[in-house]
């Protein structure tokens, strides 16, 4: 509960509150993105109109993701490395963005400098570090802001708990995960998918 309580703060909060410099504790998450080769964990995503799907996320470096939705939502969202791809199987309809383009960059991209891009802000519970991370030479690409919470087995000492992602358009999505399994084995199969669109006639 405290920690899906300073989710929520973080979401209508943190993002607007001001960012304190702590080059240590940038230091750590920094150590924890890049120590994280692999990661499983179950999502609940909140959206900015208060809709909850909830899934289960599957992450490998470097740029692979996967949020596979509970079922029933006909909706994918793939990382290759390269590009996210959003797929939705209720209209055949195929999307892609590049990672860079995306507040998710952060996590996808463990080799970027965090001290250039990400600062502290204020958490709305005791033991919750947040990092509001924004590229300051493309804001439109908008901001994520990262809750984690100490953990002494984990790369770094700081889990990842879940994130507030601002977009372009000034969407915000609210992720909170549970059941992170951390450096596991994980197949690249994982990240294949099937191609809705109608395919076309050859001749």
């Amino acid at each position: 509960m405290i920690l899906r309580a300073a989710l929520l703060a973080v979401s209508t909060v943190a993002l607007a509150a001001p960012a304190v410099a702590q080059p240590g504790v940038i230091r750590r998450v920094q150590e924890h993105l890049r120590g994280v080769q692999t990661m499983t964990a179950d999502f609940v995503q909140t959206d900015r109109a208060g809709k909850r799907l909830s899934g289960t996320l599957t992450l490998k470096q470097p740029g692979k993701i996967r949020f596979q939705y509970e079922r029933g939502v006909p909706i994918l969202i793939v990382g290759d490395g390269k590009a996210l791809t959003f797929i939705d199987y209720q209209v055949r309809q195929v999307s892609r963005y590049p990672i860079g383009g995306s507040p998710l960059d952060i996590l996808l991209n463990p080799k970027r400098d965090l001290s250039r891009v990400a600062k502290v802000v204020p958490s709305a519970a005791p033991g919750v570090i947040t990092i509001l991370a924004r590229d300051p030479l493309r804001p439109q690409f908008g901001s994520i802001t990262l809750a984690f919470t100490e953990n002494t087995s984990a790369p770094g000492g700081v889990m990842l708990e879940g994130w507030v992602a601002l977009d372009a358009q000034n969407n915000r999505t609210t992720v909170r995960l549970t059941n992170q399994k951390l450096n596991i084995p994980v197949d690249d199969t994982v990240f294949r998918w099937d191609d809705p669109r109608p395919k076309k006639k050859s001749g």
